[in-house]
């Protein structure tokens, strides 16, 4: 069956347009616990994350939870518990979310947005020929973070007391300036590109902790936070961060696409090499459109000094009209949940230099 056959392919495809730059070989990764955390400030990547929510916390044949009244309520639902589970184990969360997109990230939109109406039809043709599992895959592919979703998931923030950032253009850059301000300790994102931003350190799988199940595969694998950090990567590699720039854009990233047959190996053997990335397209002939721009949006991206950072109690009757009454939440959960946030974890104190 053509649908069943490429479902995972194109899948995948998505996958890798919605994480930036594909540098993963290179980077120095480590398994830690969620305990390990406890706190920590952690600018956490709010599209990135509500997109995972979105993908992952769906019905067997890939549609999305909904109230009575058919509005997604997948985001609300991850947002929420998974929130509690930050709070509880010692977190203090800040969201920060997107704003208005680099003009040189309009390809590789317009390529996203093409994925996911591709997904969308084969997830209906799927879903009628009774598919359930090549459905699932391209439902999730076909996940989009739309303005009422962001919109509530602010709103779903400030009842819960748990504060937010609007970046004005990547929230990823922000929230590495955060970090460079000393307002934050990390970042959690699924994707590379904090590092670019120049964040010293990532956290991923923080919120896709626990079993998932392997694409295509009838085997599940537990997924753990893990964290990567620059100083360490760049010493391993022996680069610094403008050079892991000029590597990230070989390999390609949200504003260009990579050489070709050039990946993360290959790339860091020529800014090796040759020292930049000019020198190294200089001596091969070779031209990438808009360079100096790209590293520009790197190097000195558009961030903002205008946030103020402050956690308060949840509040705990909008909760409760926001989840129950209006979206049909089950008034126990939510109360339960409500007192984990209020409640959060007074175990483990582990500091940043523990880590290592």
């Amino acid at each position: 069956m053509k649908v069943r056959i490429n479902a995972l392919r194109e899948s995948s495809i998505y996958s890798r347009e919605n994480m930036g730059t594909n540098i993963s070989d290179l980077l120095q990764k480590r398994k830690i616990e969620l305990s390990s955390l406890s706190n920590q400030v952690i600018a956490i990547d709010a599209f990135n994350t509500l997109h995972q929510f979105l993908s992952n916390i769906r019905q067997r044949d890939g549609s999305p939870l909904v109230d009575s009244g058919g509005r997604i309520t997948s985001h609300i639902s991850g947002l929420l518990y998974r929130t509690a589970n930050f709070v509880e184990a010692g977190i203090k969360p800040i969201f920060v979310f997107d704003g208005k997109p680099p003009e040189l990230k309009s390809e590789t939109l317009s390529r996203r947005k093409e994925v996911r109406e591709s997904a969308r039809e084969k997830w209906e043709i799927a879903k009628a020929e009774g598919d359930l599992e090549t459905a699932y895959k391209y439902a999730q592919a076909s996940s989009r973070v739309k303005p009422e979703i962001v919109e509530d998931s602010k709103y779903l923030l400030n009842i819960m007391g748990i504060p937010f950032v609007q970046a004005p253009s990547e929230g990823e850059a922000q929230a590495a300036h955060m970090i460079l301000k000393k307002d934050a300790n990390c970042i959690a994102s699924q994707d590379y590109d904090s590092l670019l931003f120049g964040a010293q350190i990532i956290i991923r799988n923080l919120a896709v902790t626990g079993k998932r199940k392997l694409p295509g595969k009838d085997v599940y694998v537990n997924v753990e936070p893990e964290i990567i950090e620059l100083e360490e990567t760049l010493f391993n590699l022996g680069i610094n961060r403008e050079q892991l720039i000029d590597i990230a854009i070989c390999v390609g990233t949200d504003y260009n696409k990579g050489l070709k047959k050039v990946g993360p190996k290959t790339a860091l053997m020529l800014i090796k090499k040759y020292g930049s990335i000019h020198a190294m397209l200089r001596e091969r002939e070779l031209e990438i459109k808009a360079l100096d721009s790209i590293r520009e949006l790197f190097i000195h991206p558009e961030v903002t000094d205008d946030y103020k950072i402050k956690w308060r109690k949840p509040d705990s009757e909008k909760l409760i009209e926001f989840l129950c009454e209006n979206h049909g939440f089950s008034v126990e959960r939510i109360e339960k949940a409500v007192e984990r946030l209020k409640t959060g974890s007074t175990t483990s104190q582990k500091t940043l230099e523990q880590w290592f």
